[in-house]
């Protein structure tokens, strides 16, 4: 008997609709999902990203820092390669936030390029669904975070795209912000 066996992306998808089952987004009303759902397409249809492993982190990176899953149920599902990407996307909630951000960064800046490419495509995402217009200040500093890390990602083209789109949310939130000045 020949059968298919679903792609990585697919399992991921899939695992990230039952992990976030009854999240929503800040709005109460979109269910939390929707986000990995919009970072995976952002990453292959805006920045043209078609590395599964990337696809799989963008699909899974909020599960461990806000579902019951953690390192070990990713690793056993998803391989070795998509856990240590969903690790670096997860902030250590044990350090104090100064620390945590700094472990964050860190580790980010030291992991595989996926989960930099991914945090430019959730850091996208996340700027084009601002629930309230006092979250742009923050989404502004949060871009600026990820143009930093991956300021040296040059050797991929997909970063030069992905760091494009995210440069222009960045200055269209900047300008949005000094209009209202």
């Amino acid at each position: 008997m020949n059968t298919v066996e679903p792609k990585l992306w697919q399992r991921a998808a899939s695992y990230a609709a039952r992990a976030h089952n009854h999240q929503y987004r800040k709005d109460k009303k979109t269910p939390f999902v929707a986000h990995p759902f919009r970072v995976a397409m952002v990453l292959r249809d805006i920045f043209g990203c078609d590395d599964e492993v990337a696809i799989a982190t963008a699909l899974l990176h909020d599960t461990i820092e806000d579902t019951r899953t953690d390192f070990d149920d990713i690793h056993k599902r998803f391989g070795r390669e998509v856990a240590d990407c969903v690790a670096c996307m997860t902030k250590n909630m044990l350090l104090i936030e100064p620390e945590r951000e700094k472990d964050y960064d860190i580790r980010l800046e030291q992991g595989p390029w996926q989960a930099r490419i991914v945090k430019l495509a959730d850091v996208y995402d996340n700027g084009l669904d601002l629930p309230r217009p006092g979250m742009r200040r923050k989404c502004i500093s949060r871009c600026k975070r990820a143009l930093d890390l991956t300021e040296n990602d040059v050797d991929r083209a997909v970063f030069v795209t992905a760091r494009g789109a995210v440069q222009a949310l960045y200055d269209s939130l900047c300008a949005a912000r000094d209009s209202e000045r």
